[in-house]
């Protein structure tokens, strides 16, 4: 029982422990699998990791590539833009600002990660503009119709170094040259360029292509055995322009072009087509135009030569398909381009040679000026210096008006650019001098507003600073160029004075000995000055007088004279005077002028556009000096300088006098009639008439004191004017009393004047108003004024609107006569439009009598031969009428009449 009982008992203890063996190996089972279950899904995890990553380095790597790619074909972009990089399929002529790198075909990168498509040749259009991603970052999908941009193979020339091609295929070495030769003309202005051909075994057949620019002088050929002096030649040039032009201030025209923006020379391209074995003075020409010819602006493309590798060369082997290369690029291969077509190559020289026939464009202003904020720096103490542009040589043309040489004389038909010539010249004045160092007084006599640009307008309130002057549309007005010439005649004697007081002999001394004194130099311009002095009559002569003594003395004095003309050729007034002449030594030529120059001088008649001659010897021919004029007569330009210089002005100067012969001036403009007060009883009343042709701004006047014949005549039929005049004088009276100063009459007898006469009467305040009824009231009444013992005690003005119409006969008549001859001694005057001289001749009595009782009168439509009896001794005024002027002539002040201008009516 117990062995059963211990049997028993051990036998339940190996079945538990069997159990717990078996649990444990099941256990141990599971976590078996389970570990293996986690060792596979980490596998098949890290292998799903491993795939990703290496898709998206492959993706970034692939993206990287095409970004880079775009880089360098933006880049190619940049250094070859336009003409210097398109395709021929689409090429155009595109002038740049600089010179750039030219395409010769399209660099083949066999690492691209998208082949480009056959027959796509507009597949580098698109270029990446950055990279793709930065590294680590997966780059963005590429889209379906993404192409590699094309990268072109491009080569230095202008301003940079010379070109040798190499290698056997002909036609590829062909198509190299004359694509270069198109890409550098289409990116260079017309006449930039110039080319000079040696192919001596086809004799030029290899740039025939070319040969529209024959003509025009770009395209020059050698022929066989020329070479020795074709590099002779251009050996010479460099030389010259290492001399003159360079002048150890630049080391290259490059360097100058940066630094002063002009180039002065055009480059010259020597194409040297292949030749017999070099001699050993061809070969040390050629090696010294290697070193030294591309700063120089001379550059070689050789082929068929021996050239040794060396900096600024560059060597294009010409071969098919990927086998060509430039050293440029290293290793990799090149896809040289196709000649261009020869419709391409004809039609873009044909319009280089147009553009080169038809002249350089002109330079801009601003070539002229000083830098922005260094304006007004030079003194005109000894003269006034200025450039006018650039020589053919490179160095710019300076112009000096001085002591020596003092005046100017400038010539050129309508059309060669006179008028920008002048503004040029104004500009660089008026940018290097402040209006303290010089003043500008302008006239221009064509029919025309040229000068108006200089003076306040409604579109531009500026002026230049400098100008105390502009004349405009005085084609009719010589009147207006004598009295230039009397205000700076005038001038001269206040200076001359000046120098004596300090005992001085010039303008600098009296600088030095009155520097507190105003004493700028007066530089005074006149457009088609010989308006001025044709025909034979007392303005011209006083005109011709007056200019000779001005130029005789006036440049010891600072005050200048520069004189222009279409044609001086016909002036008998100035030619005949060969002393006055004389003095105009400094003479400027534009094209095709006549007799400015010496008579043995032709170089204008070979000039282009926008160039002159500038002779500072009185036109002897060694003294030429031609010059590129810049382009000043753009108003946007002109504006820029203007209203940069209108800023800067002095405080309190105020805008110049302008004359504008086709304007009517108002009364309400004239400084006098603004400046009249009124006061209790002025003892001598102005009466204002019109504005006088002067270089001030002032009003023609008649004073009505008590004196005979203080009586005011308008005579002639032009209705408008008369009214006018009387109507100033009306209101200019008017002004100057205060209510019930003076008594007004306002008498009309013409119908038609009937609306201004009582306009007239509407503007004066308590006037009265007659016609033909009323008026023997007012005459018997103005007779016994005029006749009583004592003066009235306040002045009696009587308008008449066609006097001579009075009604009433010969008792009419004789009250008139007896008003006119003692009222004004009682301050009673008489201010009337009569319709004729002969008329108001027959008012005064008939031919035999007096007209003393006259003593100031303004004719209108009237010839001078009819005035003769009005005005003093025993000629008659030069006058013949013109519209809306007047001749003026006041006994008590006059010693000859004076062209006035009516104001118009209000």
């Amino acid at each position: 029982m117990e062995i059963r009982a211990g049997l028993s008992h051990a036998l339940g203890a190996a079945q538990i422990a069997l159990h717990r063996a078996q649990d444990a190996a099941e256990a141990a089972e599971a976590r078996y699998r389970r570990v293996t279950a986690a060792a596979k899904a980490r596998k098949r995890k890290l292998a799903d990791a491993r795939d990703g990553r290496t898709v998206e380095i492959t993706a970034w790597h692939d993206g990287e590539l095409a970004a880079l790619v775009g880089v360098a074909a933006a880049a190619a972009d940049r250094a070859a833009p336009g003409a210097a990089g398109e395709p021929w399929h689409r090429w155009e002529a595109t002038p740049l600002d600089r010179p750039a790198e030219l395409r010769v075909g399209r660099l083949i990168l066999p690492e691209a990660p998208v082949p480009a498509r056959a027959g796509d040749d507009d597949s580098g259009d698109r270029a990446a503009g950055a990279w793709a991603s930065r590294p680590g970052e997966a780059a963005p999908e590429p889209r379906l119709d993404d192409t590699p941009p094309e990268v072109p193979a491009l080569v230095a020339l202008l301003d940079h170094g010379h070109i040798v091609v190499e290698g056997d295929d002909h036609r590829s070495a062909d198509a190299v040259v004359a694509g270069l030769l198109l890409r550098a003309l289409g990116t260079s202005v017309p006449g930039a360029v110039q080319i000079v051909g040696y192919d001596p075994e086809n004799l030029g057949g290899g740039l025939a292509g070319f040969a529209p620019l024959a003509p025009a002088g770009v395209l020059a050929f050698v022929g066989p055995g020329g070479l020795d002096k074709l590099l002779d030649d251009l050996v010479g040039h460099v030389r010259r322009i290492n001399e003159t032009v360079l002048a150890g201030e630049y080391s290259s025209l490059r360097e100058l072009h940066l630094a002063t923006r002009r180039r002065p020379e055009p480059w010259r391209v020597a194409v040297l087509l292949g030749g017999p074995e070099l001699s050993r003075h061809e070969r040390s020409q050629l090696d010294r135009l290697l070193r030294t010819g591309a700063a120089c602006g001379v550059h070689l493309v050789i082929r068929g030569l021996p050239v040794p590798t060396g900096p600024g060369i560059e060597f294009v082997l010409a071969a098919p398909g990927a086998d060509a290369r430039i050293q440029s690029a290293g290793a990799l291969p090149v896809q040289l381009d196709p000649a261009p077509g020869p419709s391409v190559v004809t039609a873009t020289c044909r319009r280089i040679a147009e553009a080169v026939a038809a002249g350089p464009a002109p330079v801009a202003l601003d070539s002229l000026l000083p830098e922005a904020g260094s304006e007004w720096r030079e003194s005109s103490a000894t003269g006034v210096t200025a450039p006018l542009g650039d020589s053919p040589q490179g160095p710019r043309v300076m112009v000096t008006l001085s002591d020596y040489p003092p005046h100017a004389l400038i010539a050129g038909p309508s059309g060669t650019g006179k008028t920008n010539f002048i503004y040029a010249w104004m500009g660089a004045l008026a940018a290097r001098y402040s209006p303290d160092e010089l003043a500008f007084y302008l006239l221009d006599f064509k029919e025309g507003v040229s000068f108006a640009r200089f003076a306040p307008g409604r579109r531009d309130p500026s002026w230049l600073p400098h100008v105390r002057l502009v004349g405009v549309n005085v084609n009719t007005d010589r009147e207006f160029g004598l009295a230039l010439l009397r205000f700076l005649g005038g001038e001269l004697r206040r200076r001359a004075d000046a120098a004596k007081q300090h005992e001085v002999t010039n303008l600098a001394e009296l600088r030095a000995e009155d520097p507190d004194g105003s004493w700028p130099r007066i530089v005074a311009v006149v457009d088609e000055f010989q308006v001025l002095l044709s025909g034979r009559d007392a303005v011209s002569g006083e005109a011709v007088d007056l200019l000779e003594d001005l130029a005789r003395r006036g440049r010891s004095q600072g005050i200048h004279l520069i004189l222009a003309s279409q044609d001086v050729s016909g002036i008998e007034a100035l030619w005949g005077r060969p002393a006055l002449v004389a003095q105009f030594s400094l003479r400027i030529a534009l094209p095709r002028a006549r007799r400015v120059l010496a008579e043995t001088n032709a170089a204008a008649d070979s000039l282009p556009r926008y160039h002159a001659v500038v002779n500072a010897d009185s036109g002897a021919v060694e003294a030429n000096r031609v010059v590129r004029v810049p382009a000043a007569g753009d108003r946007e330009q002109w504006s820029s300088l203007q209203h940069r210089l209108w800023r800067r002005r002095p405080d309190g100067q105020g805008p110049p006098r302008l004359f504008d012969g086709d304007v009517i001036p108002k009364l309400a403009d004239s400084p006098d009639f603004r400046e009249m007060q009124a006061t209790e009883s002025p003892a001598a009343p102005i009466a204002l008439l019109g504005e006088t042709i002067d270089v001030e701004s002032r009003s023609a006047r008649t004073v009505l004191r008590r004196a005979p014949g203080r009586n005011l005549a308008v005579i002639g039929t032009r209705m408008d004017e008369a009214c006018a005049i009387l109507a100033t004088a009306g209101r200019s009276l008017a002004a100057q009393f205060g209510p019930d100063g003076a008594r007004f009459s306002v008498v009309c007898l013409d119908p038609d004047a009937r609306a201004a006469a009582e306009a007239l009467h509407a503007r004066i305040p308590g006037s009265g108003w007659y016609d033909a009824e009323g008026l023997n009231w007012l005459l018997e009444d103005a007779a016994t004024e005029a006749t009583a013992s004592w003066p009235a005690d306040r002045p009696h003005f009587i308008l008449i609107y066609a006097a001579d119409a009075l009604p009433g006969g010969k008792a009419a008549g004789d009250q008139l006569r007896t008003i006119l001859q003692q009222g004004p001694e009682r301050r009673l005057h008489v201010l009337g439009w009569w319709r004729g001289a002969a008329l108001l001749r027959e008012s005064l009595g008939g031919p035999a009598s007096r007209t003393d009782s006259i003593g100031a009168w303004v004719a209108l439509d009237v010839h001078g031969s009819e005035l003769s009896p009005y005005y003093p001794g025993q000629g008659a005024p030069n006058w013949y009428p013109r519209p809306w002027r007047a001749l003026h002539f006041d006994r008590s002040v006059h010693r000859g009449a004076e062209v006035i201008i009516p104001y118009g009516n209000a």
